[in-house]
């Protein structure tokens, strides 16, 4: 089998910060496209002197997907696969080898594992598997913000393959607001409201932004949406539906929607999760002891982005062990506050609890 001839594209604005670490990952590609957006700190002059093609177009009025799709035509036609990535993120290296392992002219879309977000100490976060490299032709990328691409070519698209080894990590700028975010994902749901995916994002995001009303709102509206038939999404609704419920002070209405959430997927963490940390903050311990053993009994982390760092990080056994020591358990407070410091163990706190659990265990057990 030939070879593929492989092409990495983007969009830039104001970040030349990353052309340096991004260029490197990204160096095993035949071809690097850019469209520069209207840098003013030297992003598109960087990049071109590192060997990218770029192009400089300003977007008006701004929108990802009329971005993306600009950015998508500068590639050359006889390219076999676009790999759409931002200048943020890095491939490790050894990605265009795993590409070439599943790749055949029948492949239309490859997803790969990707690494959203990392905690303090470095450790992974959100993790999941995304579908953006693709074919050359019969694409195009619509919405406003969290666009994705959609098929326009004749006939079926082709096969979806999973590439194993290719792993892309996300390193954002810390500083870069999100303030675009909300109006656009407003637009998204204006231009098409009975697209479910935007509708869900546009809660989310008014919870994010503290518009507790608007969050609940909006949520209801995408649970009642007859597309919206994805388990793990809906669960996801409803537990930010009671995130906003809890901000508002109605804690036992946000412990209804936690258990509606848990009987939509009762295969995620994160819905016994949250309603741990709810009953927590409520002291009630016994309820805390039994959602956490709930989440603890799942040991297959999904790979969505629903899945969250904290539900499959120390949170459950922390928690787990402070419910045990007010109990009066204060062997069962050990273990779980050792399980929590194993899975974080630069964490000051969690170690501090153990060493403190650990001198208790041993005066109850005498000399």
């Amino acid at each position: 089998m030939t070879r593929p001839r492989i092409c990495v594209y983007a969009i830039a604005k104001n970040e030349e910060q990353f052309v340096d670490r991004w260029m490197d990952s990204m160096s095993e590609a035949d071809h690097i496209v850019v469209l520069d957006t209207g840098s003013t700190d030297g992003t598109a002059e960087r990049l071109r002197r590192r060997g990218a093609e770029v192009t400089v177009e300003k977007i008006v009025p701004w929108r990802f997907d009329a971005a993306r799709n600009r950015s998508l035509a500068l590639v050359p036609e006889n390219v076999d696969l676009c790999v759409c990535t931002d200048l943020d993120e890095v491939f490790r290296p050894g990605w265009r080898a795993a590409l070439e392992k599943v790749w055949a002219s029948d492949v239309a879309q490859i997803s790969y594992r990707y690494t959203w977000s990392f905690t303090a100490d470095g450790r992974e976060g959100v993790v999941f598997w995304p579908e953006k490299i693709h074919s050359r032709r019969g694409w195009r990328w619509v919405h406003p913000v969290h666009e994705v691409l959609q098929w326009t070519g004749p006939g079926p698209a082709g096969r979806r393959v999973a590439a194993s080894g290719v792993q892309l990590d996300h390193h954002p700028d810390p500083n870069k607001s999100r303030a675009q975010y909300l109006p656009l994902l407003e637009l998204s749901v204006a231009e098409d409201p009975e697209d479910d995916r935007n509708m869900h994002y546009l809660g989310r995001e008014y919870l994010y932004q503290g518009r507790w009303d608007d969050c609940i709102r909006t949520l209801r509206q995408h649970l009642a949406l007859p597309t919206a038939r994805w388990a793990d999404e809906r669960a996801a609704s409803m537990r930010y539906i009671a995130g906003a419920l809890t901000a508002k002070g109605q804690g036992d209405a946000a412990r209804d929607w936690y258990l509606r959430a848990i009987a939509e997927a009762p295969h995620l963490r994160e819905p016994y999760t949250d309603l741990a940390m709810l009953l927590y903050q409520q002291e009630q311990w016994e309820g805390v002891l039994y959602f956490t053993g709930c989440a603890l009994r799942l040991t297959e982390r999904p790979r969505t982005y629903i899945s969250t760092a904290e539900a499959w990080g120390s949170l459950p056994y922390d928690m787990r062990a402070v419910a045990f020591w007010h109990t009066g358990r204060v062997q069962e407070a050990l273990r779980a506050a050792e399980a929590a410091l194993d899975l974080e163990p630069r964490n000051e706190r969690l170690r501090h609890n153990a060493e403190l659990l650990r001198r208790q265990a041993q005066c109850e057990e005498g000399p």
